[in-house]
């Protein structure tokens, strides 16, 4: 943090800074001891949780929660909370904040939600209790963008920061994503198109739907529903390098379909808009041409991501109304026509990609 700190100093007059705000990957924690320091190495969020504790997680969390899965959070808390000196749980961006000034023990509503933290009722529920959690533990709760603190004396002097500054709670990396890119209104989506195709809407009402891989963050009064599916650009790599999809792209004529019926995924397996884990790659049969192969693949993605969309409609989601696009593939001029009539919206450009964008706007929160 002080290296980022230093190197944000060298290029930036930091004097007209007025509030902080930190996100974090979901599902990154540390343990704390009672003087708030790491007790072991952060628990990362796709390192597996040991697979009994994970096997209790599942027994015991509601339909629609987000606490389960092969790396749960919640799960790891189970199985190594009993370690002496342990004294509170920090996701990472807790951890980050708290190193800037914030008490220590206090999170947001989006970085607890898969350590099984209720967004609907606001609260830790019961049902941890029952699980054997040591709810003492776990943090406190805030809505996002709320503030909990002020900055170091000490580090306020180091890099030339005014000693008032605020530092406000911050949320997960996902949803500051989200919140750059300028979508604000119920109905408005942001996919992107990464190695992974990950799909976000805004929504009035929470969706959880496990069985689909869908489930939602609380931003205030409104929801942010989605689902990661397997396909996207690690499906294209298995056939392309970059410098060939450029080249082959811009030889696509949009206007005319291929004809091709492809799920593309980069190995078996997928996890939305339906969930099978054993469901093959269909990307044959192959033409000669790999112009039409390379258009047939980003059809069947477009394909993915509107069938994404419409599952979150089936399952109470707004209609849809425009679609931001973040990643490497927004950037694709043959993809985005193929997409905007998979779709049937207009598909607009992010206002930024920089999910430092994001936290930026829930200090701007924290300052009204």
């Amino acid at each position: 943090m002080e290296s980022a700190l230093a190197a944000l100093k060298a290029s930036a007059d930091l004097s007209g800074v007025r509030c902080v705000a930190v996100d974090g990957t979901s599902g990154t924690t540390l343990l704390l001891n009672e003087a708030g320091q790491p007790m072991q190495q952060a628990s990362l969020y796709n390192d597996s949780a040991p697979e009994a504790a994970a096997r209790a997680v599942a027994a015991a969390a509601p339909a629609g929660s987000a606490a389960g899965g092969a790396a749960s959070p919640l799960a790891k808390l189970l199985a190594m909370q009993d370690l002496p000196g342990a004294s509170r749980l920090a996701h990472q961006a807790d951890w980050v904040a708290a190193q800037l000034g914030a008490p220590v023990g206090i999170s947001d509503e989006n970085n607890a939600l898969k350590t099984g933290y209720d967004p609907v009722r606001r609260c830790w529920p019961n049902w941890l209790r029952g699980l054997g959690i040591r709810v003492a533990l776990l943090p406190e709760v805030v809505e996002p963008g709320t503030p909990i603190g002020t900055i170091d004396s000490a580090l306020a002097t180091r890099f030339g920061l005014p000693p008032d500054v605020v530092i406000a709670a911050g949320t997960t990396d996902g949803c500051a994503a989200f919140l750059a890119t300028g979508a604000d209104q119920v109905g408005e989506a942001v996919t992107s198109l990464g190695s992974t195709l990950t799909l976000k809407q805004l929504c009035d009402r929470p969706i959880f739907a496990p069985k689909y891989g869908v489930y939602s963050h609380r931003l205030g009064s409104r929801w942010l529903a989605g689902g990661a599916s397997n396909s996207g650009g690690a499906a294209l790599a298995r056939y392309f390098t970059p410098d060939a999809l450029v080249a082959l792209s811009a030889c696509i004529d949009p206007a005319l379909e291929s004809g091709l019926d492809y799920y593309p995924l980069p190995s078996p397996g997928e996890r939305f808009p339906f969930a099978d884990p054993h469901l093959p790659p269909r990307d044959t049969p192959r033409p000669a041409d790999n112009v039409r192969f390379l258009q047939g693949l980003l059809e069947g993605i477009a394909r993915i991501e509107a069938l994404g969309y419409r599952r979150l409609a089936d399952l109470g989601g707004p209609a849809l109304d425009t679609v931001r696009t973040v990643g490497t593939g927004a950037r694709n001029a043959a993809w985005t026509v193929i997409r905007r009539r998979a779709l049937g919206v207009n598909l607009t450009l992010a206002r930024s990609e920089e999910a430092a964008m994001g936290a930026a706007r829930l200090a701007l929160k924290a300052m009204r």
